[in-house]
């Protein structure tokens, strides 16, 4: 079987192989959005993507390509539209528009979309999908977990937990001291901390959480990474395990009635 967990570069044997071992897919939940001026502006799914090629290569699965556009909040202000942290990154100051965001679409557009994805996924025959990545999306998602399982016959799962204080979870910030660390260790060369403001007085452009100058390291990143699969590899051998005494299901997508 080869080696790559990423669907895009398996053949149908080696796709069937995976499939076969665990049919869990991972859909990564990027954006095309600012990241503050450190960060390249693919963060959300460059972090979503890393994370789940880690799980994969721990649970098994297939990691989907990334996804470039999402939900967020929208605003018009004198005939101009603005998104996301264009709206919140700059506290009561009038909103602006962020350099590089591109990525916005409608609560509607996404839903239709996610579940086209999903009908998709489960006629090939996965029956786990997580999806996880830029927050909006991952609420999104989250929120449709009851309707989208029944109306789809599969496992829905994200990878937010209750215990993400730590600062060891998966996306808990916007550029701050959480994604701006598991960038450094997924991606150390595209982080560029010298682009940051150096007086510790000045906070960073549309930044979201604790300071990424004084708490971000490549370390915490990979303590995050891994405290995350090992929990998340818990939760989707669990799943497969009641899948699979369950019942796989009829061959034309049906979930069993057993």
């Amino acid at each position: 079987m080869a080696d790559t967990v990423l669907y895009a570069e398996l053949t149908p044997k080696d796709f069937q192989a995976r499939l076969a071992e665990a049919p869990i897919a991972y859909l990564p939940l990027g954006t095309l959005e600012w990241h503050g001026a450190h960060l390249p502006l693919g963060a959300d799914g460059l972090q979503s993507e890393g994370f789940f090629v880690a799980l994969a290569r721990e649970a098994g699965g297939i990691v989907l390509p990334k996804l470039f556009v999402g939900p967020d909040r929208h605003q018009v202000t004198d005939g101009r539209d603005y998104y996301g942290m264009d709206i919140v990154g700059f506290k009561d100051l009038p909103p602006r528009q962020l350099p590089g965001s591109a990525y916005w679409v409608p609560n509607e557009l996404f839903d239709a979309l996610l579940e086209a994805i999903l009908k998709q996924l489960r006629r090939a025959g996965f029956r786990i999908v997580v999806g996880h990545g830029h927050g909006p999306s991952t609420g999104r998602f989250r929120d449709h977990i009851p309707q989208w399982e029944e109306q789809f016959g599969l496992r829905l799962f994200y990878c937010w937990s209750a215990d993400d204080s730590d600062g060891l979870g998966i996306q808990t910030d916007h550029a701050a001291a959480n994604e701006t660390s598991l960038v450094m260790a997924l991606h150390p060369h595209l982080v560029q901390m010298e682009n940051l403001p150096r007086d510790p007085a000045v906070w960073p452009t549309a930044v979201g959480g604790r300071d990424p100058r004084v708490h971000a390291s490549a370390d915490l990143g990979q303590q995050a990474i891994s405290k995350q699969t090992e929990r998340m590899a818990g939760v989707l051998r669990e799943a497969l395990e009641q899948i699979r005494a369950e019942g796989e299901g009829d061959d034309d997508g049906t979930t069993s009635t057993t």
